[in-house]
């Protein structure tokens, strides 16, 4: 099947269809004609301790209640169950480390892993509802320490391993907690990195006393002092060899963990989410709109310090029973070929990756996946920010080999699990669009009165009927929480309460949702706010162009000007042709409101650890002004770069 050059819609292959779990159309209707039960589904696919009595409470809302009174743990569903249905020997979690290790650990290996650190924080302390901190890169010890947390009805905070000392404290702070698991340090690029110094750092600037459990992820390759009410985690788990605990019976409602996430105030908000909705709503999507089956072998490329790893490598793979890749590396770490040896030596089925990883595979060149079998995938997904139709159809070409459809998804750490996207065995593909809302998902395009946009115009992307994986709150901030999400568009006088997302999207007639990005993400232009993800889009949309990022520069007559930097695919220069195709690319897709008036040319672009481009960086370099924080990021070497090509414009 021929790739159309002009984004129509595309069709899922009849072979993929006659195995997809999910078959008949008619589910959309079946939600919509019996909510909220519908999402029953979601909950049958999990094991409960007792049966809930109602699907839905609202009568509180914003703060809704899912299958309330219904009694399960998450460890339990995610491990036990599958050792006792007698598949203890079937890989749960197959490791790729940094330095090219690998490891597999089966559903028995998990189990008794799992067991035995839970019994260590038991010993060292932790009860039920204590807040216990994980600050681990991408090795087995960190799905190992959430599940162990969530067997004692511990919920944990992951916080992301590349995060700084004082965004760590920020986030102990935040959640009173005096439990951490952590290590000595990391690989990145093949060096090794002190971990540990990060978090003395932190622990300095905490006022309580924390009980810290290290790692030993560098072997001798660091040296490591371990301080007060600090422990070597491997000497605590063999002292605790053999023992089992008895999964803490938690109620659905109680909370399995908090993930804080960025605000517009400065400071990060702790995202709760509980244990029934989130861990039913995770298991649907992934059987659902990822197709996983227990037999798969499935690889999000994600990071588990944010919730898409939270989600779709631990939570909801691991309740379906399926084996899930976790890779520690980068996509080009030794070389660009490090992902597709991985996929061909695992025989992966689903791939789920960020439009950013795509964009980076794009612009070194198709040599690299074709030098090895991916005919193994079955199914492919995006994940995180929207995928513009070049990159979309250069993934269903060179990936999928045109064979397997994608999943552009969209949701956030807010949302627990996807909202928007095609059902792959159900509906057919747009590239660039993420889709229809799933089942049961109410989402809407409407305008600055709440009213629903007309197909084609831009407006706020709502949500307005709840759903299970839901946050429930923030955590000690219910008023955060209602007047951020709730209130803008919502009328509490008549009980309508609508959740206001952040993004800006459109819809069109087929009722397929493009999202635009963030709303708070707009340049103000000769009077006019531009979205900076439909501008990064048109841009990306020319031939030649790997990436894109726009901010807005200070002219001298105190306007602001389109100011966008470039980074070219393999083959292709950035010279004044691609930069005058770049320039009638906007006018063309936009108008000449969005012309930018300049276009600079760069080897990379400002990426943060997990994949962002940081525009901050860009935008103090574009108005010459003292750079800001840089040590987030994993490419510091390209501002300079950057800086010098700037100043050559």
């Amino acid at each position: 099947m021929a790739t159309p050059p002009d984004g129509r819609r595309l069709d899922p292959p009849s072979s993929f269809v006659e195995q997809a779990n999910v078959t008949d159309e008619s589910i959309y209707e079946e939600f919509e004609r019996n909510w909220p039960d519908c999402w029953e589904r979601a909950a049958e696919l999990l094991e409960w301790e007792e049966e809930y009595e109602e699907v839905l409470d609202g009568s509180d809302a914003p703060f809704y209640e899912w299958f309330r009174d219904g009694k399960l743990n998450a460890s339990y569903n995610c491990v036990d169950r599958h050792v006792e249905a007698g598949r203890k020997n079937h890989a749960a979690i197959r490791w790729e480390g940094k330095l090219g290790e690998t490891h597999t650990t089966t559903y028995q290996d998990l189990y008794r892993r799992v067991n035995e650190l839970a019994a260590t924080l038991r010993e060292l302390g932790v009860d039920r509802d204590d807040v216990v901190t994980i600050y681990l890169p991408m090795i087995p010890e960190l799905p190992i320490a959430m599940l162990a947390c969530a067997r004692i009805g511990a919920p944990h905070s992951v916080v992301f391993a590349g995060f700084s000392a004082d965004a760590l404290a920020t986030r102990m702070k935040s959640a009173d907690s005096e439990y951490l698991i952590t290590c000595d340090g990391y690989y990145r690029r093949g060096d090794a990195f002190n971990q540990k110094s990060k978090v003395d750092n932190a622990l300095l600037d905490l006022d309580a006393s924390v009980t810290t459990v290290v790692v030993n992820r560098l072997g001798e390759a660091l040296d490591c002092v371990l301080g007060d009410r600090q422990y070597d985690y491997r000497k605590l788990i063999r002292s605790q060899a053999g023992a089992t605990v008895e999964p803490v019976t938690r109620d659905a409602e109680d909370m399995l963990f908090i993930m804080y996430t960025s605000g517009t105030t400065g400071q990060p908000k702790g995202v709760t989410h509980s244990t029934g909705g989130y861990l039913a709503y995770a298991a649907w999507t992934t059987q659902a709109v990822l197709d996983v089956k227990p037999e798969d072998t499935y690889w999000c490329s994600a990071d588990i310090g944010w919730i898409t790893g939270h989600s779709y490598i631990v939570y909801g793979p691991l309740a379906l029973g399926t084996t899930s890749v976790m890779y520690e590396g980068t996509p080009d770490y030794p070389d660009r070929s490090r992902l597709w040896e991985i996929v061909e030596r695992n025989a992966v089925d689903v791939f789920y990756t960020a439009p950013t990883a795509i964009r980076a595979f794009m612009k070194w060149g198709q040599e690299y996946p074709d030098q090895h079998d991916l005919s193994s995938l079955r199914l492919l997904g995006t994940v995180g920010e929207p995928i513009n139709p070049r990159a979309w159809k250069w993934y269903y070409d060179h990936i999928g080999d045109e064979e397997c459809p994608i999943v552009d998804t969209w949701w956030q750490t807010e949302t627990g699990g996807m909202m928007v996207t095609t059902l792959p065995g159900v509906g057919t593909m747009k590239p660039g669009t993420a889709g229809p809302p799933l089942p049961g998902i109410s989402a809407n395009v409407v305008d600055t009165d709440g009213n629903e946009a007309e197909p084609g115009e831009s407006g706020y992307l709502t949500v307005d009927k709840p759903w299970p994986g839901m946050l429930r709150t923030l955590y000690r901030n219910d008023e955060r929480y209602r007047s951020e999400y709730w209130e803008p568009f919502s009328d509490p006088a008549s009980d309508e309460w609508v959740y206001f997302s952040g993004d800006g999207a459109r819809i069109d007639d087929d009722g397929y949702i493009t999202v635009l990005g963030r709303v708070d993400d707009v340049l103000n232009v000769s009077g006019h706010r531009l979205g900076t993800m439909e501008i990064e889009s048109a841009i990306v949309g020319v031939e030649g162009v790997a990436e894109a990022a726009v901010v807005g520069g200070q002219r001298g007559d105190g306007e602001t000007a389109v100011y966008a930097y470039v980074s070219t695919e393999h083959g292709y220069e950035g010279d004044e042709e691609l930069r005058e195709r770049i320039v009638a690319g906007v006018e063309d897709t936009i108008g000449p409101i969005a012309r930018p008036e300049q276009v600079v040319f760069t080897p990379e672009l400002p990426k943060t650890r997990s994949g962002k481009i940081m525009r901050r960086l860009l935008e103090d370099i574009a108005n010459e002004e003292e750079l800001g924080d840089t040590s987030a990021l994993r490419n510091p070497e390209v501002v300079g770069e950057i800086e010098a090509v700037d100043r050559e414009r």
